[in-house]
Parts: C-alpha cells; sequence; structure tokens
C-alpha cells in the first residue's frame, strides 16, 4: 500500500493490493472464461445457424455486455469494496442488490464446483487402459455384458450409471454416491488451497489455471483439423442460415449468453477490481477482458465443430456401411462393388429395378446433414458427445486427459470469482470476529458448501443441478445487473459517474458508453427480462429423466417437474432478489422512525475528499 493511499482516512480500509496488472487480468479473464464458452456457446451457434448466430451476439456483446463490465470494474475500482459495500454506499436502498449478489454466488458456486467434481472423476479415469466408457461391462453374473449398456452405449451408460448412478425420476432421490463425495470434497480442498489467502494465492494459481486451457485448446486445434470430416463440420459452424435470426429466441439467446458469459452481477468482477490502484485504466481493463472472452468463445468453437464433425463423418460412414452390407448380402449380382462412393447410384439402381426388395430391407436413412444437425450442451457435450468421440482417436487416453484438465482448469478460475462474490462483502461488512482468522472463515464457508452440495451427489443429484442452473443462474442475475445500472446511473448520478471515471483513467467516458448506461443497457435488460419470464411462463417446465424402463429407451423420457419441485423453481428464482425490495422497505422504515445511521446517507456528502479519495463516512 502507497503512503498516498494510508494517510489520515484516505481508505475505507487497508485493502490488499494485485501484485501486479497481469494477475488482476488473468483473474478477470478466468472468471469470465468458463465452461459455457466450451459447450454452450458452441451449442448455440449449433442449433442457430452458425455464422448467422454470430451477428446478434456480437450486438449483445457490445450494447450490453462490455457497457456492464465496465460498469462494475469502474465502480469496484472507485469505491475499493464487495459488491454489498458499493451499493451500500451509493444508497443505503440498494444494499440488498449486493446481497443478492452474494447469494447468487453462492448458490452458483454449489453447482458449479459440483461440475468440478465430474471433471476430477472423468479425470481419474482417463488414465486406464482402455478408457473404461469404450466398451460395456459384464453383469453380476459374468454371462454377458449389462443390459442398460448395451441398449444404450457404453458412453451414455458410463456418464448415467458408473457416474451418477441416476434415479429414474427427480421425486427417487436415491443414495449419495461414494465416488462423487470424494471427487467433491478434493475439488472444494483444491478451491480452498487456491483462495486460502485470498488475492496473494488465487494471483498464482490463475498463471496455470486462466492460461492452461489455452494451450489445450491449441493443441485440440491442431490435431482436429486434420481429422477426416473436420472441413465438414466447420463449413456448418461459419455458413450461415439468415432465416433464421426471424426467431426471436435466437435474440434472447444471444443475449443471455453474453451476459452470463461475461460473469456480470455475481458481484466477483467488483470484489476484484476493488484490489486495484485509483489510478487503473478501468475502460482498457473491461475493453481487454470482453473481447478475450468472446475470442475464447469462437476459438473454442473451432477444434469443438472440428470434431464434431469428425463424429458426424464416422457416424455417417458407418450408417453407408451397413447399408452397403445389407445390400450385397441380400443382392446375388455377379459384378456388383458397391462402395462409399459409388453407393448412392446403386441405391438409384437397385432401388428402380427392385423396388419391393429394397424396401424390406429397411435401410438407414444416411444424410450427413442430419448427423450435423445432432446437438447436444452443457454436460452432453463434455461427458457425452466429446467421451464418444475420443474413443475413435489414436492415443484416446491423451487426448482424454488434455480435455479433462482443460475443463478442470476453466472451471478452477470461474470459482475463484465465484467464492470471491461470497467472501470478500462478508469480510466488507466485518461480519466476522476478529479472532476468527480469514483462512479459517474461508475453510467455514468452504465445508458448508460442500455440504450443502452433497444433495448434488446423490442419484437424483443431475435433476437438482440442472434446476438450479436454469433458475439460479438466470433471472436473478437480470435482475440484479438491472438494479445496477440504475443505481450508478440514476441513483449516484452519471455525472459524478463520469468525474470518477475521469479520475481514474484520465478521460471522461464518450458518448457511446454514457447512451448505452443511460438507455440501452438497461433497456436491453428488461426486455431480456420479461421475454425470459414470458417464455417460461408459456411452457410447462419440464426435464429429461435417464429411466431405463421406459419405453422408448434409451431416448431419455421428458416428464414435467411435479408442483412441490416448480414450487422450488420459483423460490430459486426469486428468494436470491428478495433482499432487494426487503432492504429498502427496511431502510425507509428506519428513516421514518427516525432511526436512520448517520453512515448511510444516500446524498454521499463526505464520500470523497477534496484529493479524490475515499474518506471514512
Amino acid at each position: 500500500m502507497s503512503n498516498q493511499d494510508t494517510e489520515g482516512s484516505k481508505c475505507v480500509e487497508e485493502r490488499p493490493k494485485w501484485n501486479n496488472k497481469a494477475e488482476y487480468l488473468l483473474t478477470c479473464i478466468g472468471f469470465a472464461v468458463g465452461l459455457g464458452n466450451v459447450w454452450r456457446f458452441p451449442y448455440l451457434c449449433q442449433i442457430y445457424g452458425g455464422g448467422a448466430f454470430l451477428i446478434p451476439y456480437f450486438i449483445a456483446l457490445v450494447f450490453q455486455g462490455l457497457p456492464l463490465l465496465y460498469l462494475e470494474l469502474a465502480i469496484g475500482q472507485r469505491l475499493r469494496t464487495g459488491s454489498i459495500g458499493v451499493w451500500n454506499s451509493i444508497s443505503p436502498y440498494l444494499g440488498g442488490v449486493g446481497i443478492a449478489s452474494l447469494v447468487v454466488s453462492f448458490c452458483v458456486s454449489l453447482f458449479y464446483n459440483t461440475i468440478v467434481a465430474w471433471v476430477l472423476w472423468y479425470l481419474f479415469n482417463s488414465f486406464q487402459e482402455p478408457l473404461p466408457w469404450s466398451q460395456c461391462p459384464l453383469n453380476i453374473n459374468n454371462t454377458g455384458f449389462e443390459e442398460e449398456c448395451v441398449e444404450s452405449t457404453p458412453v451414455n451408460y458410463f456418464w448415467y450409471r458408473e457416474t451418477l448412478n441416476i434415479s429414474p425420476n427427480i421425486e427417487t432421490s436415491g443414495s449419495l454416491q461414494w465416488w462423487l463425495v470424494v471427487c467433491l470434497a478434493t475439488a472444494w480442498c483444491i478451491v480452498y488451497i487456491c483462495f486460502i489467502r485470498g488475492i496473494e494465492t488465487i494471483g498464482k494459481a490463475v498463471y496455470v489455471t486462466a492460461t492452461f486451457p489455452y494451450l489445450v485448446l491449441t493443441i485440440f486445434l491442431v490435431r482436429a483439423l486434420i481429422l477426416p470430416g473436420a472441413t465438414d463440420g466447420l463449413k456448418h459452424l461459419f455458413t450461415p442460415k439468415w432465416d433464421i435470426l426471424l426467431n426471436p429466441q435466437v435474440w434472447l439467446d444471444a443475449a443471455t449468453q453474453i451476459f452470463f458469459s461475461l460473469s456480470l452481477a455475481f458481484g466477483g468482477l467488483i470484489s476484484f477490481s476493488s484490489y486495484n490502484h485509483q489510478k487503473n485504466d478501468c475502460e482498457r481493463d473491461a475493453i481487454v477482458v470482453g473481447v478475450i472472452n468472446s475470442a475464447t468463445s469462437i476459438y473454442a468453437s473451432i477444434p469443438i465443430f472440428a470434431i464434431l464433425g469428425f463424429k458426424a463423418h464416422t457416424n455417417f460412414v458407418t450408417c453407408l456401411n451397413d447399408n452397403i452390407l445389407a445390400l450385397t448380402n441380400d443382392f446375388e449380382i455377379s459384378d456388383m462393388n458397391i462402395t462409399i462412393d459409388n453407393y448412392d447410384q446403386w441405391f438409384d439402381y437397385l432401388n428402380t429395378t427392385h423396388t419391393e426388395k429394397v424396401s424390406n430391407l429397411h435401410l438407414k436413412t444416411c444424410n450427413m446433414q442430419d448427423f450435423l444437425d445432432q446437438s447436444a450442451s452443457g454436460t452432453g457435450l463434455a461427458f457425452i458427445v466429446f467421451t464418444e468421440v475420443v474413443i475413435s482417436m489414436p492415443a484416446s487416453q491423451v487426448w482424454a486427459v488434455l480435455f479433462f484438465i482443460m475443463l478442470f482448469s476453466l472451471g478452477l478460475s470461474s470459482m475463484f470469482g465465484n467464492l470471491e462474490g461470497v467472501l470478500s462483502p462478508i469480510h466488507d461488512l466485518k461480519l466476522i470476529p476478529e479472532w476468527i482468522p480469514r483462512e479459517l472463515f474461508t475453510a467455514i464457508i468452504c465445508t458448508v458448501s460442500f455440504l450443502v452440495a452433497l444433495i448434488f451427489t446423490m442419484g437424483s443429484g443431475n435433476y437438482w443441478l440442472e434446476i438450479f442452473n436454469g433458475y439460479v443462474g438466470s433471472v436473478p442475475l437480470l435482475i440484479i445487473a438491472f438494479f445496477e445500472t440504475i443505481a450508478v446511473v440514476y441513483v449516484y448520478g452519471i455525472r459524478r459517474f463520469s468525474d470518477d471515471l475521469e479520475f481514474m483513467t484520465g478521460r471522461r467516458p464518450n458518448i457511446f458508453w454514457k447512451v448505452c448506461w443511460l438507455v440501452i443497457s438497461p433497456l436491453m435488460l428488461l426486455v431480456v427480462l420479461v421475454a425470459y419470464v414470458a417464455v417460461q411462463i408459456q411452457t410447462n417446465p419440464t426435464y429429461p429423466a435417464w429411466n431405463p424402463k421406459y419405453e422408448k429407451f434409451p431416448n431419455t423420457e421428458v416428464q414435467p417437474y411435479p408442483d412441490w419441485v416448480f414450487a422450488i423453481c420459483v423460490l430459486l428464482s426469486s428468494v436470491p432478489v428478495m433482499s432487494i425490495p426487503m432492504v429498502a422497505i427496511y431502510r425507509l422504515i428506519c428513516r421514518l422512525a427516525g432511526r436512520r445511521s448517520t453512515s448511510s446517507s444516500p446524498e454521499l456528502p463526505n464520500l470523497y475528499d477534496n484529493e479524490g479519495y475515499i474518506v471514512d463516512s
């Protein structure tokens, strides 16, 4: 800390600082660049016409993502406190916004680190020869293979049965799976070790967790581009389907993707920026983090689509070979030499001369585009699609290990931001007794999180994880971001905020930033929020259940949520943000009762001294 910062009462408290700018940027990039860049963005590109999806995506980045990112980094750096302290400083009526961010960060960290635990489980199993998801296991009597595996695939069996041991529906809880409990405990221990001394240890860990994924992605890029069918996958990615832009759902998903991808409204970015020096150029930081995040999504999509093209090519060739075998065995023609290259000609000829006979063979429909259109997102892309593809690749163990180490690094660096969004506000509010050291309190939070997250290691755990992901990580974040924008621009004041930016960066914000903050960003957030809620209201919430007794197994059985589960879904969407009106009402009651605290004035009369530094209120 400099002497200038510590003189008199120029700082609210003695805050730690980043050792250097690289650690700060890598931490922010690691928090923003997460698992969603590798599996959700490629999925959206696939179902929404490849290159066409990039248009609404970049519009959302420019007019929603970057302005909100700049706002969070700037306000955290200026007020130098966590999310609760920031909004309390701006107005006591807005203290609930910070509490909402804390609750969301805590809930998201629960299921996010469970995904990291799944990654660890697959990583441990990737060292086996052969890979355990490459073949079906024998049944209990060693008289044949497991029936469930034979009816589905070894990949599906390993995921749903060997990993999750999933129950047939969400109402059947099942027992704790000990291997997942061990992996979850390991994941939380690793997070704790990296977080034990706050930004001092995080800053060292991100040198690995934030950079290693790019090394692995580059290795995969080189390998994937030489796989058969890779060009088909890339054409599928970059060939736009313009008519799909008429679908409003495309614009809705693009807006939410860029919002969640940048990790806005979690409070972690505000906390990270609060450890900066007051004179740091936060505008440049926002642009760097935002551009790198989006560029990473595109960069990751190239090897992913090349691999999906390889998978589609393999399935297409297998399909044709099965048809060729059927035709060859059934037709006794001396000069018949059917190959993949001349299959279409032979099929047309035989279908014309022996129509009924060909029809009775029930040949498969082999269409390359259909195989390319077979999409999978989230856990399906990582734990089903990729694990199926890697079996067909030479040195499959090496590629499996690299892939899951990459996912582990992405998940771990994002967990730093989630946990920081919980710990920093609590420390800033001085809610921890002085006799409890920071290391011990961090251990308590990690232990509590581990115990609560045990629900995700049960037989129904995957169903609950999808609920948390879909309801905690959606509407609450949109509401929080909307109130953040309103708080800074209309309560704190755009003129005062512009003065702060000039003090920190040496220049006032240009007209683009001001228009976005004043009109475009809050309006886009409001439209996306209303549209999202409207879409959810019009549909009955369902979930895919893995049920071996389902008549169409191995297809998943689409089941509606029971009423009591749907009630929990509503609670998960509403409870995190209930603190916003509750705190405002409480403050108003205190004011009317004449018990308003002198340290919580919405006018901020003594927030800065003559030199622009924060003083004690």
